[in-house]
């Protein structure tokens, strides 16, 4: 009887064993996802977030190819890079930026997947004033050590011409921000009218991760 007991005792071992197993590789899952769960600047909104808030309950409509065709080659290129508009991060940049990002890369955070919002043409943008907000959506609430905003220079042409680091105006870069699911930060400017890209980078507080995001705006 001795062996069949050892049998019995030795099932309830295992089912612990597994069931810890499975407990441990459910919340590695979890956390890698809300490592990857981020945000983006929702307004003035950026292009990829301004693609997936127009088109993403009906991005096979043919219509966007003629009434939106930037997202449209956006689409056509990589749906994930509006599916997944709050992810796009590196790590590790150490502050190296513009050194790390080269020029014609700045809208994609240099990230492959996501170049097609680097493509020149007539992005819609949202109005603003020489006075506006930005406004941040972050998903994992990770807060912010700063931001660093940009605008592209008067006379640069986002319709015919791709971002570089000489086609920017440095315009401010705020101080830290407590982790929120909303930040928003005041932006002061002048002189500029028309079709301007605005560039943004947040330095996220939890790790070394860079976001870099282009907002395309109309100054009124």
């Amino acid at each position: 009887m001795r062996p069949h007991t050892s049998r019995r005792s030795a099932l309830p071992r295992t089912l612990k064993i597994l069931v810890l197993l499975v407990a441990l590789v459910v919340g590695t899952l979890q956390s890698a996802g809300a490592a990857q769960a981020h945000g983006t600047i929702v307004n003035p909104a950026s292009r990829a977030y301004q693609c997936w808030q127009d088109w993403g309950t009906h991005h096979t409509d043919p219509l966007m190819q003629t009434q939106d065709p930037t997202c449209y080659q956006a689409f056509q290129a990589n749906p994930d890079t509006m599916w997944n508009w709050m992810s796009a991060l590196r790590d590790g940049l150490g502050g190296q930026f513009q050194a790390q990002t080269p020029d014609g890369t700045l809208c994609s955070n240099n990230l492959s997947r996501n170049a097609s919002l680097n493509k020149a043409g007539n992005w819609k943008s949202t109005t603003v004033t020489s006075n506006f907000t930005v406004n941040l959506y972050d998903q994992a609430s990770h807060g912010a050590d700063y931001f660093k905003v940009y605008v592209s220079k008067q006379g640069f042409d986002p319709t015919t011409q791709t971002l570089g680091w000489g086609n920017l105006d440095f315009i401010t870069q705020t101080g830290k921000y407590a982790p929120a699911n909303n930040i928003s930060f005041p932006i002061t400017t002048s002189g500029y009218t028309g079709h301007h890209v605005l560039f943004v980078i947040w330095q996220a507080s939890h790790l070394d991760q860079a976001y870099m995001w282009c907002s395309d705006v109309t100054f009124a």
